[in-house]
């Protein structure tokens, strides 16, 4: 059974929730314009947005009491975001091909 977030950790838990959501989304926004740019500086800064995730999802999960099977699946879930990615921009790249000129 999981524990309610204690009184005292509702603050962390409460930022480290909204730290996962920004994180998140700025990975997400500066991987694809990085692809799209072809700048290194973007994709460092995306990999950095990244670092902050990680960082934010094992604070909720302390924070939220998360054990075991929780934290395994946090894990899994940090791995699926990390690589969805470069998935997804394989995928779209390979099925919208950049125009010719001429």
């Amino acid at each position: 059974m999981i524990e309610p977030v204690a009184s005292h950790q509702f603050v962390t838990a409460f930022a480290s929730a909204a730290a996962v959501m920004l994180s998140g989304a700025a990975y997400a926004a500066l991987f694809a314009w990085a692809r799209l740019q072809r700048r290194r500086s973007l994709m460092i800064a995306a990999y950095a947005c990244y670092g902050v995730l990680a960082v934010s999802v094992a604070l909720l999960a302390d924070a939220a009491n998360l054990h075991g099977f929780w934290r395994i699946l946090a894990g899994l879930m940090l791995a699926g975001y990390l690589l969805a990615p470069h998935a997804i921009w394989l995928l779209c790249s390979g099925t919208h091909p950049e125009p010719h000129d001429g």
